[in-house]
């Protein structure tokens, strides 16, 4: 008779979570991604881990379906699984989960089963950095976007994006500080990170994954499912590599808008604005278009729209940095982008260098040219009532 090795390592999976902002009719967990649940892609990445003890926390009453996810993605391994019922707050479903975990572990990972597509590559990172000796690791990525202090509907400072970054999950501790924290804390935490630093313990970071991401709404879900089908359409499953893609975009504005004018990243004193829901940069909404569709990725209304408010007023390079995210995320990088302005004012001549310079840097410095032509009279854009835009984008894959 053969006996189990002791694992040492223990991963506590959060997946009873109600899901509201995701509308979908039940818990988060169960909402199926695929052919497959939010639960079923958390676990195959933590079963393609090191070796651990896995606990999942699960909604009342939904304990045997997790228990039936958990041996549909790896019955060999459902020895080392337990499921125990959550509580009203995380914390409370993290506290559940500690208690039972095996005395034997020494390693602690909390993993959020809404990041159902974490590589195994990140548990493998935070579980050698608390082996090596850090108290507690949490995954991060970088902040890319300007981050603003407001109050109410006005901008009131500037935060340095340098000193921040995004958490994500698994964090990891040693299992006697993780223990001793929880037995402390009198307050309820957003992460356990926070919670041990509470204690007074010095939280390290590695390095977390765009893949990570947590899925929370509609949109979310809709990410996660053009990732994954472009896992299935590619090099693994035709033994082709994927070919280079191209988009193009168009998009118009006319003049009346408040304020000064900004096209292709750049004010324009003098120059009557356009008018939008952001700042009404035809040029840089139609290199957006052009890119998303060579990724297949929808378009500007699907990730910028008026439902989206956070982008009201903002600028190209908002834009321009947020979508070169999204085609990292989905497997691809910008070859270069061509636009055209068509438009009797502003005059491009002199500031097509400056322009181009601008649009690159948003791009993360992809090489970006930029025309300009009247149309001799004709249409909106002879009668000078606004400006057309159009680019064509290649994209290569990473």
């Amino acid at each position: 008779m053969s006996i189990a090795p002791v694992l040492r390592v223990g991963i506590i999976v959060v997946a009873a979570g109600s899901g509201t902002r995701l509308a979908a009719g039940q818990p988060k967990a169960f909402v199926g991604i695929d052919d497959r649940t939010i639960l079923h892609h958390a676990l195959a990445g933590i079963f393609a881990s090191p070796p651990a003890q896995v606990v999942i926390v699960a909604p009342a009453g939904r304990e045997d379906d997790a228990r039936g996810v958990a041996r549909a993605v790896a019955d060999a391994s459902t020895d080392r699984v337990a499921v125990v019922t959550g509580g009203s707050t995380r914390q409370a479903s993290v506290a559940a989960g500690l208690a039972a975990l095996s005395p034997g572990v020494e390693t602690v990972l909390v993993h959020d089963a809404a990041r159902a597509l974490t590589p195994p590559a990140v548990f493998e990172r935070v579980i050698a950095a608390v082996e090596s000796g850090s108290t507690g690791v949490v995954p991060v990525l970088p902040v890319v976007d300007t981050i603003k202090r407001v109050d109410g509907a006005e901008i009131v400072g500037v935060v340095d994006r340098s000193e921040l970054a995004a958490a994500q999950t698994p964090q990891g501790f040693r299992r006697d500080i993780l223990d001793a924290a929880y037995r402390a804390a009198t307050a309820e935490f957003t992460d356990d990170a926070a919670l041990v630093a509470d204690a007074g313990h010095i939280v390290a970071v590695v390095a977390g994954d765009a893949r990570a991401f947590k899925i929370t709404t509609a949109d979310d879900l809709d990410r996660a499912r053009r990732l994954l089908a472009a896992d299935e359409s590619g090099p693994a499953a035709d033994q082709h590599p994927p070919l280079p893609r191209v988009g193009i975009g168009t998009d118009v504005h006319a003049f009346g808008g408040d304020g000064a004018l900004w096209l292709a990243g750049l004010e324009w004193p003098g120059e009557p604005a356009l008018s939008g829901h952001s700042d009404g940069d035809a040029v840089a909404h139609a290199i957006v278009d052009a890119l998303l569709a060579a990724a297949c990725l929808g378009d500007i209304g699907t990730h910028f729209g008026t439902d989206h408010r956070e982008y009201a007023g903002a600028h190209a390079e908002t834009f321009l940095a947020r979508t070169t995210d999204l085609l990292a995320e989905a497997g691809w990088r910008i070859g270069n982008v061509s636009v055209q302005v068509q438009a009797n004012r502003p005059r491009f001549a002199a500031r097509r260098l400056e322009a181009e310079a601008a649009l690159s840097a948003a791009l993360g410095g992809a090489p970006v040219s930029v025309s300009a032509t009247t149309t001799d009279g004709l249409g909106f854009t002879g009668r000078g009532e606004g400006v057309a835009a159009h680019a064509v984008a290649l994209l290569l894959p990473v």
